[in-house]
């Protein structure tokens, strides 16, 4: 059996790999002194492009600049969507709604506004990997499955996996939490509050409401037959959102 003990002995030796990706050199260089000091190993990019060629299974994080000459963190994001499911943080001065939304929409899971203070952008980066390891299922001592199954949707509660009508779902860690957390709950309202302070485990803002509107309709695109008009996922007008 495996102890407490071993689990974090385990955490401690395996450094979580995080990939730096700015065209700014002094930016990149602040990022990797304060993660080293975190005891993170970090890979530097100055472009998308290299990234790309960079990307590889054993990274854990990205940290992808939005406003970079060549490929923009926008696009970038997208093409690593295509092949992984790494937890994406942007570092943008556009903050405006719109810009976050973009960001989100295409496969960004957080965003951290430049000038960024130090002690953010590390908590950041750990809650974001703390999720993404719990998803992933990476530090776990391995146990018998735990399922939440409703209406065709079933997830694997201790291997992270998720099922519609036994087709397996590729979800990102974000919109595992949400289908999760839902579906736990069959036909209970959650408010967009509700859904944010759970799966971001951050403080709730008006502005954060386009943050779960975007993942909600990203969910939808893999559960729904037709995501305009939802069977499994709806919305309950000025409530929040449930799973029937």
């Amino acid at each position: 059996m495996t102890t407490l003990k071993e689990v974090m002995n385990d955490m401690i030796e395996e450094k979580s790999k995080i990939m730096v990706v700015d065209d700014d050199h002094e930016i990149r260089e602040v990022i990797s002194v304060l993660l080293s000091n975190e005891d993170f190993d970090i890979i530097e990019a100055e472009s998308g492009e290299e990234a790309l060629k960079l990307l590889a299974a054993n990274i854990d994080l990205i940290i992808l600049d939005v406003m970079m000459p060549g490929m923009s963190g926008y696009q970038v994001s997208r093409m690593i969507r295509d092949r992984s499911n790494v937890p994406i943080l942007f570092l943008t001065a556009r903050t405006q709604n719109s810009d976050l939304v973009l960001g989100y929409s295409s496969g960004g899971d957080d965003y951290l506004a430049k000038p960024f203070s130090y002690p953010e952008l590390i908590a950041r980066v750990k809650g974001l990997l703390r999720r993404y390891t719990v998803y992933q299922g990476k530090q776990i001592p391995k146990r018998k499955s735990e399922y939440i199954e409703w209406n065709g949707l079933r997830v694997d509660c201790c291997r992270n996996m998720a099922w519609k009508y036994g087709k397996e779902l590729e979800l990102t860690s974000t919109e595992y939490r949400i289908l999760r957390l839902l579906l736990a709950h069959p036909k209970q309202i959650f408010s967009a509050q509700n859904i944010y302070e759970s799966v971001w485990e951050k403080p709730f803002f008006s502005t954060d409401n386009n943050s779960v509107m975007v993942f909600i309709r990203k969910l939808r695109d893999k559960i729904e037959d037709d995501s305009r008009h939802p069977i499994h996922l709806v919305t309950v007008w000025g409530k929040g959102y449930r799973i029937e």
